[in-house]
């Protein structure tokens, strides 16, 4: 008995030896550790003094914390950045649906400003500002060099007033100015309109309002038709959608699914992670989906597409999307400014990150450019002849008036297509679609 003791005992004494011979070196690692971040402390504070006794201009030292602190953040990644009190007001203003600018959500890449997108029905819309845009000078004042927030800062201005921007674009051999005038912007989160018993949702930005102005437009639509019995399908329509608030995207996948994942976040370390799951119940009950997007489709936006793709509950269309795949978290600090920190990544339900990657649609459809009036000519329309217009045809007297009233309803929405085709070719294919599938499954 007394050798189990002993035993027991100087297990516990080469433990306690074990122990030391390991935490020592970890200690004195993490002490080294410490006094390199409090020396690189004392360099800061030393240029920072330095700047403030030496540098030609007197400088507000709230100007140069500030400054340090946001060119902490933007050397992590182009969407981490430091949000003075000022600028995280219109932040919330904008989660909201009412701010003021121009109406373009931009991002830095490789020190170029770069379009996402403008918002539809705003200045940047208006002017003809598109995705992918590079904006190289405003007001004649070059951007190269600056930060996204001086270069939006440059970009901000009274209400009414004028700005130009330079802009270089693919395809377009040299830069060219576009005036725009600021305006409020007043932000509808979704538009909905009837094409035939097709519903088009139009998702412009994901703010407080884009959930509850889906489901009451949806709901209006139905109506109008008579019943969901009479509802073809539905077009989600989320291109040039810069994305927004997680809490939108979430429930407007979840508007069109009954069960299932909808998208995960994965952080630093296993418990920074969330999974936000579909609750029971779909809008549409089923009926044939569609989700159009292009490359300004970013963010929440990825999160809608993925999702309903993943889960086989839509069918996407258009071209590949942004490819933002991260996940700001805003924090708030002292002095009612707020940091916006990259916490983490998120992904669709097959486990696909689609950061830089994007979404890449079921089918891929190009969105011609318009031509000028000036290069449309007459002469592309091909004439066609039919059995109807020969002189001496026989008459078709087989059918009743039903049928003849139902062939001309035919007639009219297939023109109405053809109409839309010129005027938005990736909707009409998206529509194409869903009138494919109500043929398919015995519904016309």
């Amino acid at each position: 008995m007394k050798k189990h003791v002993l035993a027991g005992i100087g297990g516990i004494i080469a433990g306690v030896v074990l122990a030391t011979q390991v935490a020592g070196p970890l200690v004195a690692q993490e002490q080294e550790r410490n006094r390199s971040v409090y020396q690189q402390l004392d360099l800061f504070g030393d240029v920072f003094e330095r700047i403030r006794a030496q540098y030609v201009e007197e400088v507000a030292p709230e100007k140069l914390i500030e400054a340090a602190i946001n060119g902490m953040l933007t050397s992590l990644d182009p969407h981490s950045g430091y949000l003075p009190p000022d600028d995280f007001d219109e932040m919330r203003s904008q989660t909201r649906g009412t701010f003021g600018g121009l109406g373009i959500e931009v991002t830095m890449e490789e020190g170029f400003v770069k379009v996402i997108t403008p918002m539809d029905g705003t200045p940047a819309d208006d002017a003809g500002v598109e995705p992918g845009d590079l904006i190289t000078h405003v007001d004649g004042e070059s951007l190269l060099g600056m930060t996204l927030g001086q270069a939006v800062d440059l970009m901000r201005g009274p209400v009414g007033s004028e700005i130009i921007i330079t802009v270089v674009r693919e395809g377009e051999p040299d830069p060219f100015d576009l005036s725009l005038i600021r305006d409020t912007i007043r932000v509808q989160a979704v538009r909905t309109r009837l094409e035939g018993d097709i519903a088009i949702l139009r998702v412009n930005t994901f703010n407080e309002q884009s959930f509850p102005n889906l489901r009451d437009g949806l709901e209006e639509a139905i109506e109008d038709l008579g019943g969901l019995d009479n509802l073809g399908g539905v077009v989600l329509d989320l291109r040039n959608n810069p994305g927004g608030l997680l809490s939108q995207a979430v429930r407007i996948s979840d508007a069109f699914l009954d069960q299932g994942e909808i998208v995960s976040t994965r952080g630093r370390g296993e418990e920074g992670g969330e999974r936000y799951n579909a609750q029971s119940g779909d809008l549409i009950d089923g009926k044939p989906l569609v989700v159009l997007i292009n490359n300004g489709s970013a963010s929440a936006s990825e999160i809608v597409a993925g999702a309903l793709q993943d889960h086989r509950r839509a069918i996407v269309v258009g071209t590949r999307s942004f490819g933002k795949g991260s996940v700001q978290t805003v924090m708030p600090l002292r002095g009612d400014g707020a940091i916006r920190l990259t916490t983490s990544l998120y992904y669709t339900p097959s486990g696909r990150s689609i950061q830089a990657l994007g979404v890449s649609p079921d089918i891929v459809v190009e969105q011609p450019r318009r031509r000028a009036e000036a290069e449309e000519d007459e002469s592309d329309t091909p004439l066609t002849r039919s059995e109807n217009d020969l002189r001496g045809r026989l008459d078709n007297t087989s059918m009743s008036d039903d049928e003849r009233r139902q062939l001309e309803d035919e007639q009219r929405a297939a023109e109405e297509v053809s109409r839309l085709r010129d005027e938005d070719y990736q909707l009409a294919y998206a529509l194409d679609i869903l009138r494919g599938l109500s043929a398919l499954n015995g519904r016309r």
